[in-house]
């Protein structure tokens, strides 16, 4: 379990320094995981040359174990609020409106990118 989170962890610490050095503007975390998914494809093309820390039963129990415990993670979190509850009283309805009208576009930037996927699918399929 220790190996696999090594692997996890420096997949995370390679995205964010790739963010960082190249100075772009998708988070490290992100990166991270698009390096791990890459990874994760190239060790399915040469599974018999590569440590027992990449394999499927390794990463899938550190990754449930990582996911019994996320509500943990979101005690950070929870303490930057209260430590800045100033700023949500000066700017609360801001905050409030900025993060309705945020996910109301995400919605729709979601639901319509699954409209034109389907669109594309039935213009293939038929």
């Amino acid at each position: 379990m220790i190996a696999s989170l090594i692997v996890i962890l420096a997949c995370q610490l390679a995205g964010e320094a790739l963010a960082r050095g190249f100075g772009l503007a998708v988070p490290g975390p992100v990166m991270g995981m698009a390096l791990l998914f890459a990874l994760l494809l190239l060790r399915d093309r040469v599974s018999r040359h590569l440590p027992a820390a990449l394999s499927d039963d390794a990463l899938v129990s550190t990754g449930q174990g990582l996911l019994t415990h996320l509500s943990l993670l979101f005690i950070p979190a929870g303490v930057g609020v209260v430590q800045n509850l100033g700023v949500f009283a000066q700017y609360g309805v801001a905050l409030g409106v900025a993060v309705i009208v945020s996910s109301l576009l995400a919605l729709l930037a979601t639901v319509g990118t699954f409209l034109l996927v389907a669109r594309l699918m039935e213009r293939t399929s038929a």
